[in-house]
């Protein structure tokens, strides 16, 4: 998520303080990870910088003196732009999850047991969300939404990598034999069969 130009959004609806900014954003976006003052303040210094906002106005007070910001012309261009260009799509080609399958066959751990316990956490993980989505609204449900989606194809790619740990065990152990040293290739885990959910005849 790009900070500065979520912020940058916020303000269009009129002058906030970095306060204001914090809470707003907190309460549409910050629901697991809610922003630091530090954050807020640090951004809106840089895009006062960049003449994307301006000084609106400061109010004394009994601490630091508050700084009322305002969205420029320059900002609301920039915020048209990032808004109108898509995302890059994420391929998570180099995933951790790999990684650490990779490594536990080319150490001689167990890969299949790593892997029923990363399917463990998903389904807890899942699990929380899922109870999350019931006692919320619909924006805080599209989140939700949008991480069960990303969770479940996570789980599909764990199934299709434990039915073919035989097959990634061989490849690597002849692919990387410098890495092992001859003759210290891991045994391949046995695999357990991969059993397709039943699914119910339709009505």
């Amino acid at each position: 998520m790009s900070i500065g130009h979520t912020l940058l959004a916020l303000l269009e609806s009129g002058p906030r303080h970095g306060y204001d900014l914090k809470r707003a954003f907190d309460e549409r976006f910050g629901h697991d990870r809610p922003l630091h003052y530090g954050q807020v303040y640090s951004t809106m210094s840089r895009l006062l910088r960049n003449g994307l906002v301006e000084v609106d106005g400061v109010e004394p007070g009994g601490g630091p003196e508050r700084k009322r910001y305002a969205i420029t012309a320059a900002g609301v261009t920039d915020v048209s732009r990032w808004l109108h260009q898509p995302e890059r799509p994420e391929p998570y080609l180099q995933s951790t999850l790999y990684t650490k399958v990779v490594l536990a066959l080319l150490t001689g751990r167990g890969a299949a047991e790593l892997i029923d316990r990363q399917r463990s956490e998903h389904l807890r993980l899942m699990r929380i969300l899922t109870d999350r989505k019931r006692q919320s609204g619909l924006a805080d449900q599209l989140i939700c939404d949008h991480a069960l989606c990303h969770l479940e194809a996570d789980l599909r790619w764990l199934e299709l990598t434990s039915a073919r740990l035989d097959r990634l065990a061989t490849e690597i152990g002849t692919g990387t034999g410098t890495l092992l040293g001859p003759g210290s290739e891991p045994e391949p885990e046995p695999v357990p069969a991969v059993v397709e959910p039943r699914r119910e005849p339709s009505a």
